[in-house]
């Protein structure tokens, strides 16, 4: 039922808080051991770099956001930025005035982000326009779509905003899980249908009133403790018309028609990145840095490489004849959509790539720790 009344008080949501933040991201056991060697670069194909620019340490899950030819990007210390993608040129730069938690979601001319401080903040036109305190943290990147901005929070409650106004326009709550990721969960659109992943289920809700239209679960909790039952659904997804393909973090990864709410398969697989793919495959990135392909008709596997493991790789992106995966020391590899083998690698700035990679139009957009803001096209 949405209602204010529904809202838990601040003492839980404070012990809440306190238990978020002893979650860390699966893969630190990866990083104690020694990354693949890598081989002479293939050089199969040509990746050249058209620009870079640069935005500010990133130091939370940042996910780029392309809208229209631009690309928002934002800074831990507040920076928030829109480019141009095909050349580069910075079409607005703000501050949000606080350390950003999650961000960026955007479409057109509004620009969304949320800050440290649990305020959302709409930018219209490279200006502030209104920013609203919430009682909650997110880490979900807001979503601006249909005049609206809906949030993901961290106690799985989902939030429709007036996109001019800033005024919440409802409330869905769900019962309070003892942990939850510090990691950019699923929020989007299909058609007329507010799809969000809510532990380890897909569901389908109404934007008008929040109201949920269906539920799927691509996984459900097991272990013994809080940390082994925790699946929440993760942000990088892949859509091809109706069907989305996500990852449940660290149990399985699925694939489900969202136009019927039905759960089409479901395979186990141990990663907490998200999913890349095109008309006929899936791409995932395994916590030890395994690339798989999935079959997306039946989730039957396609093939696997681990000439990257323990990289500490992003999620993938598929591109042209390859897919895209940054890692943990500034290097964006292509691999073959095929067989999972190399087919060239480009360098940023030696820092680990901040969020996944992104296309808008035909360049590649990634982002680096450090800050830097890199653009790629094959010539």
């Amino acid at each position: 039922m949405i209602s204010d009344k529904n809202m838990a008080s601040p003492r839980v949501r404070w012990s809440f808080l306190a238990i978020i933040f002893v979650v860390f991201l699966a893969g630190c056991g990866s990083a104690k051991k020694k990354p693949a060697e890598l081989p002479p670069n293939a050089a199969l194909i040509v990746i050249k770099q058209v620009w870079t620019a640069p935005i500010g340490d990133v130091r939370f899950p940042l996910q780029i956001r392309a809208s229209e030819g631009s690309i928002g990007v934002a800074a831990s210390d507040g920076t928030v930025a829109l480019f141009d993608a095909a050349g580069g040129r910075e079409l607005w730069r703000v501050k949000a005035g606080a350390p950003i938690a999650a961000g960026v979601g955007g479409l057109g001319t509004r620009w969304s982000v949320y800050t440290r401080g649990n305020e959302l903040l709409a930018i219209d036109s490279g200006a502030v326009s209104w920013r609203t305190k919430q009682s909650t943290p997110s880490y979900t990147p807001p979503l601006v779509a249909g005049g609206r901005i809906f949030m993901l929070m961290a106690d799985r409650s989902v939030a429709a905003f007036d996109g001019g106004s800033g005024r919440r326009l409802w409330l869905q709550q769900r019962p309070t899980e003892p942990l939850a990721l510090r990691q950019a969960g699923l929020l989007m659109p299909v058609g007329n249908t507010l799809v969000a992943g809510l532990s380890g289920r897909m569901v389908g809700m109404s934007p008008d009133n929040g109201n949920p239209l269906w539920e799927v679960a691509i996984a459900s909790p097991r272990g013994t403790n809080d940390v082994e039952r925790l699946v929440d659904v993760v942000d990088h997804v892949s859509r091809i018309g109706d069907v989305i393909c996500a990852r449940a973090f660290q149990a399985a990864v699925g694939c489900v028609d969202a136009g019927r709410g039905t759960l089409l398969w479901t395979k186990p697989a141990n990663g907490f990145e998200g999913l890349g793919g095109d008309e006929r495959l899936v791409f995932g990135t395994e916590s030890d840095g395994t690339v798989r392909a999935w079959q997306r008709a039946d989730g039957e596997a396609a093939w696997s490489t681990d000439r990257l493991k323990y990289r500490r790789l992003s999620a993938p992106l598929a591109l042209g004849r390859s897919i895209a995966i940054g890692d943990n020391f500034g290097l964006v590899h292509f691999l073959s959509r095929e067989d999972g083998s190399p087919l060239t690698r480009v360098a940023t700035d030696g820092s680990p790539i901040a969020a996944g990679p992104v296309l808008a139009g035909d360049t590649l957009i990634v982002v680096t720790q450090k800050g830097g803001v890199f653009a790629f096209r094959p010539e």
